[in-house]
This record gives structure tokens, C-alpha cells and sequence, in this order.
């Protein structure tokens, strides 16, 4: 549930398999992110004039700028504008705010989302030429696009761009926080609203922050600790973003010793893993800082018990702890990276060093990388969930970190400011040459799986040059990942082609892998056949006959099982076009395709063989008209023009 702009983390775990290949536990990213969407339609208030920018959106090849105040739900509205245009399965897909090899291809019916919202000043002039080119291709194309513009910049807006701005202003609060209550099934009174500090919250907090009220309600309610109705499980939730601030502050100013905070800071990071985990992470952060030491013997200090009670701190029967007020936790750690930020470096390489303590479980390491990701992304340093993404990925950690690399880069690629910037970083890495295994392998994953959910032609770029730039398994797997990726999906197979096409007389990895594009075999689509022909063309001028030949042949093959017709032939034949040599080598492999037993039980094997005969001839024939030997040949047989797939 999220019903405004800002952050929202959608935790999710990595498993290791028996193949040693990263997968994602649960629901598929696409799912996740089309369940966010129907959540997000069912919380959604419209904000004033949004029915213009519907009206707007309703032509073929329209614009729309969204602007409007901070934390009014601007990128909100532009999701459910795209959504309530597109058509029924279509995707949505962000644009990136830099070009990167190709301009954008759209076609009829495309939507597009390009969020702008987090330029700086300086970073404004550049987008907006972006913008500019994004929009012209989106009229000339037919399809749709909506742009969130940032806040308070419209003194910098061009004024070309002027006239597709629309105007949105703040929803109203209260209707959204009720809207989010009435989803989650929280019963209450319209009354039991009206109350002073909630009209004040819905008067001036952002729509994330209602939205994230709305959300601990319903925690309050599920955690059976906050009394039996409404009214107590709002006072709860109140005060958890009201007052735990103020707590925090109180609480540090009695606690000044570095271990004390320590072990606060470490109970906020690791709530809900073993008392243990605590301790030993606690004496890791001091020694990360470079704290000195207590030279006092360990059996004349407190112990670990009465620590964490002085701290309030709970511990339960099974040793796990945790704090008494509502989300006391997120509180202490906002605090921490807001007020301490020449230590946030030091933050980043203590999580990073947290990995490696024995007490964490698997889930207790997934909720520390979600809880830092958090943090490091609210106060602007993404390049920390980097950092931590290449030293676990390192070669010296053996592997055992990359669910925790794969997830840490998952929230980055998923945040709605950084996202960009993340994917930014994850391009320059596979364009710079050769990666270590560990972080090849789990780019391919998070590519495959995240990025291409909302981002799939972007996710096929980096697939492609992990495919030609890394080695042995790690250059297969990715090879698979954007195969499979292109194989289902006629746009991405066309962008997936013709960067092949491109790239394949003077890379033979481009060629190889454009080859496999062509193969039959797990093609899930009817290929675009211009694209289909060229691929064709390069393939056959850059690898040897006896290597296409066999994938030639597959093609027949599908002819023969009413998988294809006329369209492959007329493809194959026009892709060898002006080179007889090229003519002459397919004559061959039709001839020796026509000359196999095709598979299948014996009884059917004579009427096969007529069948492919037939096909071989055709096929033959039409190659020799091409050549000028048989102007004056048959037509086709009216038997062998099934077509498509």
C-alpha cells in the first residue's frame, strides 16, 4: 500500500539453489509489482485536475507533465494516468533519464513513465532535453507518456514544454488515510477522525507519510498490544510518527557511553534476531569507530540482560528482542543516520561486516540489508548500496553473500528516486569489461528478475553485454537470461535483434548469440520478420553454413509440424538474396533436411516424408527462381502455405 510519492520497500528473499543460481523466494518481481499497482488503484485519491490529465492522456501520441507540491502524490497520479490507459496486459515502462545506446522505439500504445522528480538544479537542463526528445518520438509514435516534474522548479521549465503541464494540487488527507484504512479492513467511525492531531497530519503531511500512518494502524491492530479498537490502535500509531522522535532524543541523552548506543543502534538494525546477534554486533560497530575499549573485565561489567533492559530493549522467551513501542525501531535509526552523517561511511562498511556474524540467521541478514537500504537511500548516498553489492560479490567472500548483494541491489533498482541512478551504475559496470563471478551472477538475476519487470529493454541491454563481456558460465547464463527475456516478447526480441544485427559482422558473440535468437526452439512469439530477415542476413555472412545450417533445418522442421509457412521461407530466402554462394548453401540444406527421417512412430513416418518432400521442393524451387534457373517453374503446392506461428 502506498498511496503517494516516496519511498516503499517490498522485502523479499534470495535462496541459493541446488544449482547454485540466485532465486527469488515467493512471488515473481513482475507480480509484485502489478499486485503494488491494484493496491495502489484501490488507495488512490485523485487529486484535483486530474481528471484533465486523463482527458489529456486520452489521445494517441500524448504528453502530459504532472506538476504540482512536494508529497502530493504526483508519481502516484502518474502511474494510475498510465494505468487507466493502458491496454489490458501492458506493461509500463520508466524511462531512464539519460540516453543509452538506442533513442526510444514506441509504438502504438506504449506507456511510458518518466520521473523527474529528483533532479537537482543542476541536473534539470539536461532532463528536460531528454524530455523534449522523449516527447516528439511519443507523438510521432502514437504512444503515451507522463512526466513528473520536480518541485518548485517551474521557474526552469522550457517554455516549448508550457503548455502540457497540468497542474495538480494535494488530495485531501483525510479521504486518503480513510481510503487505506477501509483496504486494510480497519473498522472505525468517521468521527473517531476528528480528532486535533489527525487534522493536522491531513492538512500538511505528505500522502506517503498518511499512508505509512495507515500502515502502522493496521500493525497496531495485528500486534494484539494496543488495546481492542480504533481509537487505542490510532493513539499507538500516532505516536510512533509523532513522538518516537522526541523518545530517541530523550532516550540518547541518558545514554551517552558507546556501548549503550551500540547496542541501541544494533537492536534497531537487527530487531527480531537473537540477543546475541546484538552483543556481537554491538562490539563490531565499536570497533569499526575505533572506540576505546573498556578495559574492565567482563565479568565486572553488566551484563548482557540488564543492558538491554536499561535500554528498553525486550527480550523474549526464545531470545529474540525487540522494542515495546510501535515501529521504536525505524525511530532510532532515522535518528542515527540523520544526526551522526560523518559516520554514515562507517555505517555502511559496519552492515557490510555485520554478514559475517555467526548469530544472524538468514532472515535476521535479509531484514539488516532492507533496514540499511532504507536509511542509506533516505539520506542520499545509493553509491552505499554499491559499495556493499561489490564487496560481497568480492571473490575473498566466496559466494556465501550474494542473496544479500542481489537484495541490497533489488531496493536500490525499486526506489523511486534512485532507481535510475542504480540502474545507471549497474550499465557502467557491464560496459567496463570483465566482473568478478559472484557479481556477474547476480547482476544476471537482478536484471532478469527485477529490472525487466518494469524496465525490460534496459534489462536486455545489460543482459547482452554481460552476454559478450564476461566468460564460461557467468557469460551462459546471462546469454539464457535475455534469450528467455526476448523470446516472449516481439518489442524486446526487435530492440534485442537489431542491436545484434549491429554489432554482428565485427563481434562473434554478438553473431552467436543472434543465431540463438533465430533458433525455433523456445520461441514463444511470431518474430517480427523484418527484423527476422536481417538477423538472417548477418548470421549468414558471418559464421560458417554447417553453423546455421542446423538451425535452418529446425525451421523446416516447424513448417513441417504446422508451426510456420511462408513468411520463414520468404525470410530465409530474402536474407540470401544477391549471394548465390549463400543461395546455394541453403539449396543444400533443404536438400539434406528432405533427405532425414523425420522423428516420430514408424506408421506416420511415410506420409512425414511426402510432407517434408513437398516442402524441400517448394523451398527449392523458389530458390532457383530467385537464381533465375526456373523462371517458368509451378507455384507453390497450395498443401504447403500454413502459415505463421
Amino acid at each position: 500500500m502506498h498511496s503517494g510519492s516516496g519511498n516503499q520497500f517490498v522485502v523479499t528473499n534470495w535462496l541459493i539453489g541446488a544449482n547454485e543460481r540466485l532465486v527469488r523466494a515467493g512471488a515473481t518481481r513482475l507480480r509484485v509489482v502489478q499486485e503494488y499497482r491494484r493496491r495502489l488503484a484501490q488507495c488512490f485519491v485523485p487529486p484535483r485536475h486530474y481528471g484533465k490529465a486523463a482527458e489529456r492522456l486520452n489521445n494517441p501520441g500524448a504528453v502530459v507533465l504532472l506538476n504540482g507540491p512536494s508529497g502530493s502524490g504526483r508519481r502516484a497520479a502518474a502511474t494510475m494516468l498510465l494505468e487507466g490507459a493502458a491496454a489490458p496486459g501492458s506493461r509500463i515502462e520508466e524511462l531512464p533519464l539519460r540516453w543509452e545506446e538506442d533513442s526510444l522505439d514506441a509504438s502504438v500504445g506504449d506507456c511510458y513513465l518518466l520521473d523527474l522528480s529528483g533532479v537537482s538544479d543542476s541536473e534539470y537542463p539536461e532532463a528536460q532535453r531528454s524530455l523534449m526528445h522523449y516527447g516528439a518520438i511519443t507523438e510521432q509514435s502514437g504512444a503515451r507518456l507522463v512526466a513528473v516534474l520536480p518541485a518548485g522548479q517551474e521557474w526552469m521549465l522550457d517554455r516549448a514544454l508550457s503548455p502540457l503541464v497540468v497542474q495538480l494540487e494535494r488530495p485531501r488527507g483525510r479521504a486518503v488515510f480513510a481510503r487505506c484504512l477501509r483496504v486494510n479492513r480497519v473498522p472505525f467511525e468517521p468521527e473517531q477522525l476528528d480528532t486535533e492531531v489527525l487534522a493536522r497530519m491531513f492538512s500538511t503531511s505528505p500522502m506517503r507519510e498518511l499512508a505509512r500512518l495507515a500502515d502502522l494502524v493496521v500493525r497496531a491492530r495485528d500486534s494484539h498490544q494496543y488495546g481492542n479498537g480504533f481509537e487505542a490502535w490510532c493513539v499507538g500509531a500516532v505516536a510512533a510518527v509523532t513522538d518516537a522522535s522526541d523518545a530517541v532524543v530523550r532516550q540518547l541523552r541518558d545514554h551517552r557511553g558507546g556501548l549503550d548506543r551500540a547496542l541501541l543502534l544494533t537492536a534497531a538494525m537487527t530487531s527480531g534476531a537473537a540477543a546475541e546477534a546484538v552483543l556481537s554486533g554491538a562490539l563490531r560497530l565499536l570497533e569499526v569507530l575505533r572506540h576505546e575499549r573498556d578495559d574492565t573485565p567482563r565479568l565486572a561489567q553488566t551484563g548482557l540482560g540488564e543492558q538491554l533492559r536499561a535500554l528498553a530493549i525486550s527480550r523474549d522467551g526464545d531470545g529474540w528482542v525487540s522494542f515495546a513501542q510501535l515501529d521504536y525501531d525505524s525511530a532510532v535509526r532515522r535518528h542515527f543516520w540523520q544526526n551522526f552523517p560523518d559516520l554514515r561511511p562507517a555505517f555502511r562498511d559496519w552492515v557490510g561486516r555485520c554478514m559475517e556474524l555467526s548469530e544472524l540467521r538468514g532472515e535476521d541478514r535479509m531484514r539488516l540489508v532492507a533496514r540499511f537500504a532504507e536509511q542509506a537511500l533516505a539520506t542520499g548516498r545509493p553509491d552505499d548500496l554499491c559499495v556493499l553489492a561489490r564487496r560481497w560479490t568480492h571473490p575473498d567472500a566466496g559466494g556465501k553473500l550474494r542473496p544479500e548483494a542481489a537484495a541490497v541491489l533489488e531496493l536500490g533498482l525499486s526506489h523511486d528516486q534512485y532507481g535510475s541512478h542504480l540502474r545507471s551504475r549497474v550499465y557502467g559496470w557491464v560496459t567496463a569489461g570483465p566482473l568478478p563471478e559472484d557479481l556477474a551472477r547476480v547482476l544476471t538475476d537482478v536484471c532478469q528478475q527485477v529490472m525487466a519487470a518494469t524496465h525490460p529493454e534496459q534489462a536486455v541491454v545489460r543482459l547482452r553485454h554481460l552476454a559478450v563481456r564476461q566468460a564460461g558460465a557467468e557469460a551462459a547464463a546471462a546469454r539464457a537470461a535475455v534469450l528467455t527475456l526476448a523470446r516472449g516478447n516481439r518489442f524486446l526480441f526487435r530492440r534485442l535483434a537489431m542491436r545484434l544485427v549491429n554489432a554482428g559482422l565485427s563481434s562473434p558473440r554478438n553473431a552467436d548469440i543472434l543465431l540463438d535468437l533465430l533458433d525455433p526452439t523456445d520461441l514463444r512469439i511470431q518474430p517480427p520478420w523484418r527484423e527476422f530477415t536481417l538477423g538472417w542476413r548477418v548470421v549468414m555472412n558471418a559464421m560458417a553454413a554447417e553453423v546455421w545450417t542446423p538451425v535452418v533445418q529446425r525451421w523446416l522442421s516447424a513448417l513441417e509440424q504446422r508451426r510456420g509457412g511462408n513468411r520463414v521461407l520468404h525470410a530465409l530466402l530474402l536474407a540470401a538474396a544477391g549471394d548465390d554462394l549463400l543461395l546455394n548453401r541453403l539449396y543444400v540444406a533443404t536438400r539434406a533436411w528432405a533427405g532425414q527421417s523425420p522423428p516420430g512412430p514408424p506408421q506416420v513416418s511415410p506420409t512425414r516424408c511426402r510432407f517434408r518432400e513437398e516442402i524441400a521442393e517448394r523451398f527449392c524451387r523458389e530458390i532457383d527462381l530467385v537464381q533465375g534457373v526456373d523462371e517458368a517453374g509451378p507455384g507453390p503446392d497450395p498443401q504447403c502455405t500454413t502459415e505463421s506461428i
